[in-house]
């Protein structure tokens, strides 16, 4: 922690920008209330700017996530982040059948919701994240809206504990 609280804003932005998918901002606003104690304190710092943010940055953070297995990850274009938890779930191993039908939840998710799933890839599986789809498409947008920032919440705080390990 000592290095993140010693470090100019721009070295910050460059090591934690990444916490939060496509999301830099979220990092800019919390090197200003350096210095932190903890990880855990950064944690829930982040978490705040996020929950202040109101619903237009949010709605634009949920947006910025790719859909998973999808066009980006066969393209290889996800961030090198990305790239690694979808394959920890097992999506980049999926049959073609597997991969169709998350294609087809994925669009009927988009379709009702109008931003991408998501899920924290790393604490679950292929089958598991085809049950949370098929789950969570019977939320309401509200519910939707609310467990899209919590999963995004859990994606952040493993990401941050592996860039601050590093």
């Amino acid at each position: 922690m000592s290095d993140l609280n010693a470090a100019t804003k721009d070295e910050f932005v460059a090591r934690l920008g990444g916490i939060f998918e496509h999301s830099p901002w979220i990092a800019k606003a919390a090197a200003e209330r350096r210095p932190f104690a903890s990880v855990e304190t950064l944690q829930a710092v982040l978490s705040e700017i996020v929950t202040a943010a109101g619903p237009e940055k949010q709605f634009a953070l949920i947006n910025a996530h790719p859909d998973l297995a999808g066009r980006l990850a066969r393209q290889g274009l996800l961030t090198e982040e990305s790239t690694r938890e979808q394959a920890t779930a097992g999506l980049a191993q999926s049959d073609e059948a597997t991969l169709h039908k998350i294609e087809t939840l994925n669009a009927a998710y988009r379709a009702r919701f109008e931003f991408p799933f998501i899920i924290c890839a790393r604490l679950n599986s292929v089958d598991t994240i085809l049950a949370a789809m098929e789950e969570r498409l019977n939320n309401s947008p509200e519910q939707e809206t609310a467990a899209a920032l919590a999963e995004i919440f859990k994606i952040a705080r493993l990401r941050l504990a592996d860039s601050v390990e590093h």
